[in-house]
């Protein structure tokens, strides 16, 4: 008898590269997108790679983990949209630990691969507020 290995759904595909984003393994992540797929990322940063977010996370944080509170799955013509939904938590490079920090990344899969992703959190609004610039 064949072990047969069913295919992942839209939001496992999008969970299996959050999670290897987070090793962080860029390469692994990529696994699980189309070449060149476009990253925009806070900011407005555009990336066409997951080593581009890697690459930035690794300056703005010592380290940062994401706890995926849900997925929110919307079927599209020949797509789906996916949102991961949750918040950060991890260091600052000076060591100081925070958590709660809330992030929306959305995606956009199609063909089991992602194509499209946009990345928001509150991490700039936290280090506004460290500095005293916002209450």
């Amino acid at each position: 008898m064949l072990n047969r290995v069913e295919p992942l759904s839209d939001a496992e595909i999008v969970r299996a590269y959050l999670e290897a984003s987070m090793v962080p393994d860029p390469d692994g992540a990529a696994r699980y997108m189309a070449p060149g797929t476009p990253i925009t990322f806070t900011g407005g940063r555009l990336f066409d790679h997951p080593s581009g977010p890697s690459g930035f996370n690794a300056m703005r944080y010592r380290w940062v983990k994401k706890r995926m509170e849900r997925f929110d799955v919307c079927p599209a013509e020949g797509e789906t949209i996916v949102y991961s939904v949750g918040t950060l938590y991890g260091e600052w490079p000076d060591g100081t630990a925070f958590e709660g920090n809330r992030y929306v990344d959305r995606f956009v899969v199609r063909d089991g691969l992602i194509v499209k992703m946009d990345v928001w959190n509150d991490s700039a609004e936290r280090i506004l507020q460290q500095r005293g610039i916002v209450a």
